[in-house]
């Protein structure tokens, strides 16, 4: 029997030092301390500093690229669905966009950062998502819950941290090519190089085709939308006296996404006969961080992103230019047990559309201009060995909101080596833009109308998190079990039902609810195989006096299963191979529904599963494949009269009694049934 000390990935966390028996050292090394696999045990998404996971007073999820290849993905959007308590959520059916929720509350709710920066947000997120390459990310950083006394804005559900790689630690050349049997191509190539002694440079490209429409479910539209998208990366990091940190990055994407009747072909976009959506993004993104030559740590940090869409829904035109620029400057700070942070932010959003909703009473073409800036500081403080408490506080100004006040208080206590209690309140709140919220209800005639002051909306949030980490023999156990409650104020909704000519804008007359009970476990065993299973109970609800007649009624979250989890199973066999079981299963879910709707007002439970068989042939190669959704589910009826996608024929008294009308929105799960992937990596340290 052989012993060993080895890094264990596991539910994303990394654990070190754990004594590994009953396998050969090759198998071991194979399946648990690969080369790529091996990172540092540090967070920064927690308190904005890189602190270890573990003593992080706030609870920080990470996840590597070696826990997404057990399932590969063309895109990010696709790869956080291994995450749980994470969902992406499409919300149309024909070209398929969408956004991640977390905890049940939708993707306006969710900050997506890209090394710390918040430069996919708002009309972004909706497909900016889907061009992240693979190649760029080292790991993705989740927090869950309100983190707004750091981030500020949008930060009210949860946090999700894209880390970019080092350039100077990247692989020399790496190549990850997949096909699949619905004619799914990806490739995603990244090379590194050294410029000079003291810059290093890692370019990456990433290609996506999807071309064959599929109609399997014979409804007469397209099952998923075709795509063609392409992203570029590239970003150079700087060698500095005392390890100060340097790096620039910037991205190119562009993507032609199309979905509809079968014979739709976007050279014929905005056609009154034949009905498809068409929508062409082109996007531009550069980051960067410096630290500041002085004895203190003083970092800097901006962005900026171009986001232009070129959309055709139909018969109607909807074009939009978003354009976010930010900046924030932080001095860290050691002071006996006190770790201070302190800073200041500043991001500036311009937004423009065809629409009403960027029109003047007059009807002049008025772009709409959203500086936000902020002061934050942060008290991260030592009460002895086993005792750490977190004090942060923001203030942000908003010209239409006013002064915003985010307070935070976290506590961490190791009652043993064995044993972490994580306790936190916090605030969010969230600056809301009308226009990019809900651009695809303001492409008509209507006019838009605020019925009162808008407040921001507001959440207050409590997180109790425990973690157990525990040998049982040769084998080892770690459970992570968090229960959260988050109350959400002000929420703003807007009413398409009082006037058909008007959109009335308010806050919610009442509140809305997240609360819930997440739970993580992973077993790795003396023999080569480890079990990862995450499962989540959630209830997600608005308390609302709709009609303001005095009555609060409860409603139920949209998209927001009761249930819901993951698992993956890994077993290393001989002569390297690997085999992995990946899946999401979710509960029941409320779904929209119109008047006398003949659909079910809720989903079924189900199962997405998926297996993969990996043959490592050497230090560089590999070899994959496998079937993705291996029980073949798919949702039936997601359409309302996809036979009159224009509603020529809704008022037939006969044949349309209720007065039906053509719906994308009633979708729970991807139309794409069972299919095989097979693919290849290589990889030149």
């Amino acid at each position: 029997m052989i012993k060993m000390k080895a890094t264990i990935i596991i539910l994303g966390y990394i654990l070190s030092g754990i004594a590994m028996a009953g396998a050969q050292e090759n198998v071991a090394n194979d399946s648990l301390q690969t080369p790529e696999e091996r990172i540092e045990e540090l967070v920064v998404t927690g308190t904005l500093r890189p602190v270890s996971r573990s003593a992080s007073p706030i609870p920080v999820e990470v996840f590597t690229q070696a826990y997404f290849r057990k399932n590969p993905t063309p895109s990010l959007f696709d790869a956080v669905g291994m995450i749980n308590g994470v969902r992406p959520q499409l919300n149309c059916n024909v070209c398929n966009t969408g956004d991640i929720h977390i905890n049940g509350m939708e993707g306006p709710y969710t900050l997506i950062l890209i090394d710390g920066m918040p430069i996919v947000s708002a009309l972004s997120t909706v497909y900016g998502l889907s061009g992240i390459p693979n190649s760029m990310v080292e790991r993705l950083e989740v927090v869950k819950g309100p983190a707004a006394s750091l981030y500020g804005s949008e930060a009210m559900g949860g946090i999700i941290n894209v880390i970019t790689k080092n350039a100077k630690n990247a692989p020399r050349f790496s190549a990850d090519i997949m096909a699949t049997s619905w004619q799914e191509y990806t490739a995603d190539i990244s090379l590194h190089n050294n410029l000079c002694k003291k810059v290093a440079m890692l370019s990456g490209i990433s290609y996506f085709n999807y071309s064959r429409p599929y109609d399997k479910n014979k409804d007469g539209f397209t099952d998923i939308a075709l795509q063609k998208r392409t992203s570029i990366f590239n970003k150079w990091n700087l060698e500095r006296s005392d390890n100060r940190i340097a790096s620039l990055a910037a991205r190119y994407v562009y993507e032609d996404r199309w979905g509809g009747q079968l014979d739709f072909r976007p050279r014929i976009r905005g056609n009154g006969d034949i009905y498809g959506e068409s929508i062409y993004t082109r996007r531009w993104e550069a980051i960067g961080q410096y630290q500041l030559p002085f004895r203190e740590k003083i970092m800097t940090q901006f962005s900026y992103n171009n986001h232009y869409q070129n959309s055709w829904y139909g018969t109607t035109s909807y074009k939009a230019l978003q354009q976010v620029a930010f900046a924030q400057a932080y001095w860290d700070k050691t002071v006996g047990s006190h770790q201070l942070l302190s800073g200041f932010s500043f991001r500036y959003t311009c937004y423009d559309d065809n629409t009403p909703g960027t029109a003047s009473e007059s009807g002049s073409n008025t772009p709409v201009h959203s500086p936000l800036p902020g002061l934050f500081i942060q008290d991260e403080w030592s009460l002895g060995k086993n005792h750490v408490l977190l004090l942060g506080y923001r203030y942000d100004y908003d010209k239409n909101h006013g002064s915003i006040h985010s307070p935070r208080i976290a506590y961490k206590w190791n009652p043993g080596d064995a044993h972490t209690l994580r306790g936190s309140f916090g605030t969010g709140f969230r600056v809301v833009n009308l226009f990019t919220e809900d651009h695809a209800a303001l492409t008509g005639s209507r006019k838009v109308e605020i019925a009162e002051t808008l407040r921001p909306e507001r959440s207050y949030n409590a997180n109790l998190n425990y973690v157990w980490q525990f040998p049982a023999g040769n084998n080892f156990i770690n459970l992570d079990i968090t229960a959260f409650y988050s109350y959400f104020t002000n929420k703003i909704t807007g009413d398409y039902e009082t006037d058909p000519d008007k959109i009335i804008y308010r806050n919610l007359n009442g509140h809305a609810v997240s609360q819930g009970i997440s739970a993580n476990t992973s077993m790795t065993f003396s023999i080569p195989l480890q079990i990862m299973l995450g499962i989540t109970w959630m209830d997600v609800y608005q308390m609302n006096d709709i009609d303001q007649s005095g009555t609060i009624r409860r409603i139920p979250q949209m998209f927001a299963p009761g249930w819901s989890g993951n698992f993956t199973v890994s077993y290393t066999l001989p002569a390297r191979f690997t085999l992995d079981l990946t899946g999401q299963f979710n509960g029941p879910m409320h779904l929209p529904l119109q008047p006398h709707d003949f659909r079910q007002g809720k989903s079924p439970w189900f199962c997405l599963a998926n297996i993969q068989l990996t043959k490592k042939a050497g230090k560089s190669l590999e070899l994959y494949g496998g079937i993705k959704n291996i029980f073949n589910f798919t949702p039936g009826n997601v359409y309302m009269r996809p036979f009159d996608p224009f509603d020529k024929y809704v008022n037939d008294p006969v044949n349309n009694p209720y007065g039906h009308t053509f719906d994308t929105e009633y979708n729970y799960a991807p139309l794409q049934g069972t299919r095989l992937f097979a693919g290849i990596r290589y990889r030149l340290p």
